[in-house]
């Protein structure tokens, strides 16, 4: 007999963990979860939570906490690119300036994507919130200090060995599945699960500092800072921390510094300050050194997200650069994706062959968000190359005469200047990638096609198109109630529950959605919307633009707010089309 039975075991307990665990509660699926650190994250680490991300968040019902300790919109709305930052003549002067992740107000794409905003929190404060969260969901089963020793599938489950640290004493815990949470360190080796990608990008070091920079640090707006250094010839960012004030008053900030890979400057502690401090040019000014982390710069993905019993997710299925912030966006789409399928299929409500949409569904949105980020890596050095700046053996008088042709104002330099701008403005991958962030779809066995072509973007990375059309995330659209409560789209979709969204003339859907999840105890609701009649209404017309069909049509949308179903005008049996499509996504039988 195990010491704990358990339907899931979650081992780690970073981002990816914590959400799991607070997502597995509010679908009332109990959990374990088990991490060998001491603490949460010791290290800032991620910090950009973006819209998507913020939805799953709130599902979990910490978003609240975190808008409320994250950087103020006013102090994100943008990100700037400058020569140097201090120490120098002309030092810190801004050579470019691009909007970022929709945090300027004028910005109406973001606005129309989501209800929600993103913000930014650094890990070292984000996960304390999300661990109390966790907590108190599920008390006594968050477990930090344990550490997962063994485990061993079987054709019905999992069977690990955890030890207590403290107390130096081990117990079995029986779970029907195994999450790992744990950024690859055990699980995925033990069981032949290799990261397949690009490695030795180059090697970067983290320094956590509180430093008072804001004799330096103008543009409050600016959320980070990228410094290409012409004395130094290297590019280094500057992100403040907060955490309790942000922009140029930030009392805490992170110094990254990059280095070819394995040049052994890296590792020595005292080079890297002194480096620190010659690339921001800051002297003796009093700086506190809180932490320094050395990491890789790669891109890569798992062999496999699925073995048997046992889920890869978040930094153990996928390593990114941090450009773009999609590190963490990505661990919890993971979790998202799978949490209400584990669910579904421990109520009965759906077969095994559920859990084997995770992979094919995850696995093109994460290489989608490893490709975007090492692009992004990439260009950032682009931009130093065009200005000149990358070349090691240059001089630091050679270097700033190159950086000053930014700002000459003499014609001969006009070519220069116009190649910088161009190379700047093609950040926005980054920093305006919003179809990559909110467009991503799934095509697997729990999405049911349609038969419609996917509709074009003029741009794949930076322009969201909304769709309806099956394994698209439903769109966004302010509703009201008959009685002028206001809600989203987004809200009509209840934890661990499909929704049917029919048309203002679609109530034969609703019915037969009702009558299946009645007669099948399938958590299905369902409503219609229009603009002049419906049990919710569309006063701006926001959804009608986008729902896709008809007023006699209809769309099923999962527990994870992506269209599963559509069907475009009436049918002469309702009911037998739900069946039929609930029958291929929950891999059961429905009808008969």
């Amino acid at each position: 007999m195990a010491d704990i039975d358990i339907p899931v075991l979650i081992v780690g307990g970073g981002g990816a963990g914590l959400t799991a665990s607070m997502l597995l509660s509010k679908l009332d699926v109990p959990s374990l979860l088990v991490s060998a650190l001491p603490t949460t994250s010791v290290l800032p680490k991620a910090h950009l939570l973006n819209q998507r991300t913020m939805e799953i968040l709130d599902d979990a019902g910490v978003a609240d906490a975190i808008y409320a300790a994250g950087t103020p919109r006013a102090n994100m709305s943008h990100t700037a690119f400058y020569a140097g930052f201090a120490g120098w003549p002309d030092a810190g002067r801004r050579i470019g300036l691009l909007e970022s992740w929709g945090g300027s107000e004028s910005d109406l794409d973001w606005e129309a994507a989501s209800p929600l905003t993103s913000t930014n929190l650094p890990q070292i404060r984000l996960e304390p919130l999300m661990r109390d969260h966790a907590e108190r969901l599920a008390p006594g089963m968050v477990r930090f200090g344990h550490e997962l020793v063994s485990f061993e599938q079987d054709a019905e489950g999992v069977t690990s060995t955890v030890r207590d640290s403290e107390r130096g004493e081990e117990f079995t815990v029986r779970s029907s599945y195994l999450f790992a949470c744990d950024a690859g360190r055990t699980i995925g080796p033990r069981l032949g699960v290799e990261m397949v990608g690009l490695r030795d990008v180059g090697s970067m070091v983290s320094i956590h500092i509180s430093a008072d920079l804001s004799e330096w640090a103008t543009d409050p707006g600016v959320l980070i800072r990228w410094l290409w250094v012409p004395h130094m010839g290297r590019l280094a960012t500057l992100v403040p921390m907060g955490p309790k004030k942000w922009g140029p008053d930030s009392e805490e900030w992170v110094f990254h510094l990059n280095y070819a890979f394995e040049d052994p400057r890296a590792l020595d502690d005292a080079r890297v300050e002194a480096d620190m401090r010659d690339a921001l040019g800051v002297g003796d000014h009093p700086i506190t050194i809180h932490l320094m982390t050395r990491w890789e710069l790669l891109g890569v993905v798992a062999s496999s997200l699925k073995v048997d019993h046992t889920f890869i997710l978040g930094d153990a299925a996928h390593r990114h650069p941090p450009t773009g912030g999609l590190g963490l966006t990505s661990a919890t789409q993971d979790v998202h994706n799978l949490c209400w399928k584990i669910a579904a299929v421990l109520k009965g409500v759906a077969g095994d062959g559920l859990l084997d949409t995770y992979e094919p569904e995850r696995r093109g949105s994460v290489q989608c968000n490893v490709d975007n980020s090492l692009e992004s890596a990439v260009n950032h050095f682009m931009i130093g190359a065009t200005i000149g700046l990358t070349d090691p053996d240059l001089t630091a008088e050679e270097g700033w005469a190159r950086a000053r042709r930014l700002w000459s104002g003499r014609p001969e330099d006009e070519t220069i200047r116009q190649q910088v701008r161009e190379t700047i403005a093609a950040q926005s991958m980054e920093f305006r990638k919003l179809n990559v962030e909110y467009g991503y779809t799934y095509d697997s066995q729990a999405v049911v096609p349609d038969g419609t072509p996917a509709e074009p973007s003029p741009d794949q990375v930076r322009v969201y198109r909304p769709s309806t059309r099956p394994g698209s995330p439903l769109p966004h659209a302010w509703l009201e109630t008959p009685d002028g409560t206001r809600c989203s789209t987004l809200d009509l979709v209840a934890p661990g529950r499909f929704l049917v969204i029919a048309g203002e003339e679609g109530g034969p859907w609703v019915e037969a959605a009702l009558a299946l999840a009645e007669t099948h105890e399938l958590p299905i609701d369902a409503v219609r919307v229009g603009h002049l009649s419906g049990d919710y209404l569309d006063p701006q017309c926001r959804w009608t633009s986008v729902r896709g069909f008809g007023p006699r049509g209809a769309v099923l949308v999962r527990p994870d707010r992506f269209v599963a179903w559509r069907h475009l005008e009436s049918s002469a049996d309702p009911r037998a089309n739900l069946a039929s499509a609930l029958e291929q996504i929950l891999c059961r039988k429905v009808l008969g």
